[in-house]
């Protein structure tokens, strides 16, 4: 019994680093994805196929495991199928739609910030619904997070930024909110797999119901892309995206948020956005200026101060965003 206590101890103090490194290979994975989207959009694909053909291939990667992680047991899904489809069309299609748009006008550093603003929406949102005034950390982090805003946008510098694509940056923000949301009234009798797997399969149909219908436009392109200075075939990012972004990506938020919790592995997360942006500084030669760097910080300061405060009521993040 004393030598199974003991074994069992040094499992749970292993599970800390094992956990912790889990989590930031997912956020690096997850920081992959504009990059790889970017590098597709600048040769042709459309938001619309890019989504479609990102959540389809990791949908059928994904459907034999999911498919074992159910059991049969298709009750589950019958009982959570609104879950799942909102999950798939707000989580998935809406969230990367939106986001792909904004990495089309704006840099992936930039866009991926203005999409981590979700918790302070979900503040603002909880706050109007239950009239009840947030703690001194959530509003300070609302603030800081509003100045990094501004920075990021950078409104009285000379560089323009793209208005519309700031608008899909924060379209993407909602969508994000609105997952978070699902995610944490997800039933414990679902697989994070299969809602993850069913996410994907209604994500990449949604996409291409409304492709096909011409209320979104397609395209895609077989010229070559360039990545970190090289030029490359165009099947190099889209398998990198469906791959390592999605595949890779979902499965090791997982396994991160069983080893850590979810307010671990939510906290973990952010440095998704310090992936972002040095993959795509070393892929895409892109890198935000100065002032926006310093705003950045200050949004990722405030996203720490909201999410640490268990009193403002916001659900924790489950698996990646981008």
């Amino acid at each position: 019994m004393a030598r199974q206590r003991e074994s069992a101890q040094r499992a749970l103090v292993l599970s800390g680093p094992v956990g912790i490194l889990t989590a930031l290979l997912s956020s690096a994975v997850f920081g992959l994805s504009g990059s790889f989207a970017k590098s597709l959009l600048e040769t042709g694909w459309t938001s619309t196929t890019a989504v479609a053909v990102r959540m389809g291939g990791a949908a059928l990667v994904l459907l034999v495991p999911a498919l074992i992680a159910l059991r049969g047991n298709w009750h589950q899904v019958r009982e959570n199928w609104r879950t799942i489809l909102a999950f798939g069309f707000i989580g998935v299609a809406g969230c990367q739609f939106f986001f792909f748009n904004a990495v089309e006008r704006l840099s992936v550093g930039v866009a991926l910030l203005l999409e981590f603003l979700a918790p302070v929406l979900m503040v603002l949102w909880v706050w109007l619904a239950t009239r009840r005034r947030p703690g001194i950390r959530t509003i300070g982090g609302t603030v800081a997070a509003v100045a990094g805003l501004v920075l990021v946008l950078d409104v009285t510098g000379n560089v323009r930024v793209d208005p519309l694509g700031v608008l899909w940056g924060l379209a993407a923000a909602v969508c994000l909110a609105i997952y978070f949301f699902i995610t944490a009234r997800q039933n414990e009798s679902l697989p994070p797999l299969v809602l993850a797997t069913g996410g994907m399969i209604v994500g990449a149909a949604t996409m291409l119901a409304l492709g096909a219908s011409g209320v979104l436009p397609t395209g895609f392109s077989t010229s070559d892309v360039v990545l970190a200075g090289w030029s490359t075939a165009w099947w190099v990012p889209l398998a990198g995206l469906v791959l390592f972004s999605t595949v890779l990506a979902y499965v090791t938020g997982i396994v991160a948020a069983r080893r850590l919790g979810s307010r671990v592995a939510s906290f973990v997360s952010l440095t998704e956005v310090l992936f972002a942006v040095l993959w795509a500084w070393l892929l895409l030669a892109e890198l935000p200026r100065p002032v926006q760097l310093v705003g950045g910080a200050l949004i990722v300061l405030g996203v720490v101060l909201v999410r640490s405060d268990k009193a403002a009521g916001l659900p924790a993040a489950e698996t990646g965003t981008a």
